[in-house]
């Protein structure tokens, strides 16, 4: 007799100018979302491939866990890094959760609330498909600086739930961001996102990124408005508009005196299911033996 198998977990992919994601839809909290699996799916020769995976589940579920300022109602936007550790806040990946919850039907058209580890987030979502956050406001706590292949270079620390040192700086394109620029770790416990900002003009500019937990990625939507922050400062302003270009594409980020927004694209490409086998066994633990080689 033929064995029956079974489907393991709904999955979907998605992007924000090319900052990808595994959406996980957990709508009853039973996902066991381990820093294993997370890897796992996340590396691009043995699982789907990301910067990062969304977990998408009731707020009322977490608990202890949710802000305050997040109702029991709202989705809640679990977000892990590649590396399988837990981030506060993402901006490209709240574009990619929020239009997951317009297309499955969890969520109305217009402004979609949507619940991070650094508060509430309302999202509204164009019908030119363009998706625009409100990232809450920005806090500029102090300077510091990066040292990128033995070239140091002034940083300003910049929190947007999540930390930030921007380099205000040019000839960007031939820096080397293959491995983990340095910073100062103790004013950074947790590690930090850092990005190399180089004006083009007096409204645009051009960033790379370097993700804590990551790496070099295409783009980072909190980075962006972190940039344009910084890229303000270094105008002597402190509130307008600017344009982010990143290897993934452009976003706009506009910085008030309340608060700041990114606009940018978000698309799902991609639905399945994980094999439930697959799924089982990364989720187990490595048993570590001694002996000989072979």
């Amino acid at each position: 007799m033929a064995v029956q198998s079974y489907a393991g977990p709904e999955f979907l992919k998605g992007h924000g100018t090319e900052n990808d994601f595994v959406v996980l839809p957990d709508p009853r909290g039973e996902l066991d979302l381990t820093a294993a699996r997370v890897r796992a799916l996340c590396d691009r020769r043995i699982g789907l491939g990301a910067d990062g995976v969304l977990r998408v589940v009731p707020g009322g579920l977490l608990g202890e866990e949710l802000p305050s300022d997040v109702p029991t109602d709202a989705w809640f936007m679990d977000y892990r890094n590649a590396d399988g550790s837990v981030a506060e806040m993402c901006g490209n990946g709240v574009r990619v959760f929020a239009r997951y919850l317009l297309e499955s039907g969890l969520a109305a058209s217009g402004n979609v609330p949507v619940g991070t580890r650094a508060g509430l987030r309302g999202v509204l979502v164009g019908e030119d498909g363009r998706v625009t956050v409100d990232m809450g406001g920005a806090a500029v706590t102090g300077h510091s600086s990066v040292t990128v292949a033995g070239y140091a270079m002034s940083a300003l620390a910049v929190d947007l739930g999540n930390p930030h040192l921007v380099c205000v700086t040019s000839g960007i394109g031939d820096l080397d961001l293959s491995v983990q620029p340095g910073y100062d770790p103790e004013l950074f416990p947790h590690g930090v996102n850092i990005e190399l900002v180089e004006p083009l003009d007096e409204r645009e500019l051009r960033m790379r990124v370097y993700e804590r937990g990551v790496g070099e990625t295409r783009s980072c939507g909190t980075g962006t408005v972190a940039a344009a922050v910084a890229a303000l400062r270094a105008d002597g302003g402190e509130n307008g508009v600017r344009l982010v270009h990143v290897p993934g594409g452009t976003v706009e980020v506009e910085v008030t005196p309340e608060t700041t927004t990114l606009t940018g694209p978000a698309e799902l490409l991609a639905r399945g299911e994980l094999d439930a086998d697959w799924w089982r066994r990364i989720g187990e633990p490595v048993l570590v033996t001694s002996g000989t080689n072979r």
